[in-house]
């Protein structure tokens, strides 16, 4: 995924809320919409954007949606953050 849909993604508090709450473990949408005062489209509509971003993964478990979050798209982020200051004078 690009660089610029990946810092788009990450520029919206609840989105970087959602991967905090991945970071603990994987967790179905129920459990991560409990977390949010907005409606469940709204969370599913962020849930979206991480997903095409491709920070976070989705399976279906019987009728549960489980989230999960992808850290090798973080790694590529923190990476390219670490060369830039690198190769600042």
């Amino acid at each position: 995924m690009g660089l610029q849909q990946t810092m788009r993604a990450l520029s919206d508090p609840t989105r970087r809320e959602i991967l905090r709450l991945l970071r603990r473990g994987s967790l179905a949408f129920g459990d991560i919409a409990a977390h949010f005062d907005m409606s469940p489209p709204a969370v599913s509509k962020h849930l979206g954007i991480l997903r095409d971003a491709d920070l976070i993964r989705d399976a279906r478990a019987g009728r549960r949606i489980i989230y999960e979050i992808n850290a090798s798209v973080l790694d590529e982020v923190l990476l390219w953050i670490k060369q830039l200051r690198e190769e600042t004078p």
